[in-house]
Parts: structure tokens; C-alpha cells; sequence
């Protein structure tokens, strides 16, 4: 499996997303610009002593990053409001989840282009999720499906 924070802005979020990942194995892959340094002691903190156990890559674009995957697993966009639960597609072990930053969520382009790939998480009363909480809630399922192995 793999985390994809697009654009991501608050370091304990992204923080908190790599523990998760180090104990599901999926791959983080950040796209820049970020809204912190990967050496900020909030991102260090939220990420515990765990990071060497994270497959972290860092990519300057959505296109460098669709450059390095080089077309290897299905892509999801997870946004609020989409018409595909999360729940419903079956997914692989080589699959992409795609997150929006925290205040602007993904590109209005991004979504367009990506439509078909969209899964939601249902929620009444908010807008939103914590990101952190709404890819572990991805992921878990993900993982769940894909028999809790190796991925």
C-alpha cells in the first residue's frame, strides 16, 4: 500500500501519518511544497521513533511523482463528498490512497482528471475528518481487505 499526502501543511499530522504507515507498511510519499521541513521537531515528534521503519519518498510534483510510480497500482483520491465509499472498491497491494492538505483538500483539476477514483468516507455534522484519522480509517481498510500481510 501507499499514503500519498498531497501538499501536506500541519508536520504533526504528516507525523502521525508516518507512524501509521510504519505499522501497516505502506510506503509516505509527500508532495511538495510542504508546509514544514522534514526535519521539524513536530513531525519527529508525531512520528516517534519509528521512522526507520517508514518508506519515505518526497516528490516535487504531482507529475514527478505519476513519473515515478510509472503506472505500478491503482490511484484513489480520498475527498469528502465523493459518490464511492471507501469501503466498495477492492483493492491491491501495490494501490495508492491520495490525501489533500488540510485547508484546501486536492485540486479542483486533480479531481476532475481523477473522477472515477474517488472514494469518501461517510460523516454527517462536519466538513471534514482530521487528515491523520482519515487515512488511518483508509488504510486500515485497505490492509483489513488485503488479509492484514504484507502491503
Amino acid at each position: 500500500m501507499n499514503v500519498v499526502l498531497f501538499e501536506p501543511e500541519i508536520a504533526a499530522n504528516a507525523g502521525n501519518v508516518a507512524r501509521l504507515c510504519a505499522a501497516t507498511g505502506a510506503a509516505l510519499h509527500l508532495i511538495r511544497p510542504l508546509g514544514f521541513f522534514l526535519h521539524d521537531k513536530h513531525l519527529r515528534r508525531a512520528g516517534l521513533d519509528y521512522w526507520e521503519y517508514v518508506d519515505l519518498k518526497v516528490h516535487d510534483s504531482w507529475d514527478d511523482f505519476m513519473t515515478a510510480i510509472d503506472g505500478k497500482g491503482a490511484i484513489y483520491l480520498v475527498e469528502t463528498g465523493g459518490d464511492q465509499i471507501y469501503t466498495e472498491p477492492t483493492y491491491g497491494p501495490d494501490d495508492y490512497f491520495v490525501f489533500g492538505s488540510e485547508t484546501s483538500g486536492l485540486p479542483e483539476g486533480l479531481l476532475k482528471q481523477w473522477q472515477q477514483s474517488i472514494i469518501t468516507i461517510p460523516q454527517k455534522n462536519v466538513r471534514s475528518l482530521n487528515l491523520a484519522n482519515t487515512v488511518a480509517i483508509v488504510v486500515y481498510e485497505a490492509w483489513r481487505q488485503l488479509g492484514f500481510g504484507e502491503g
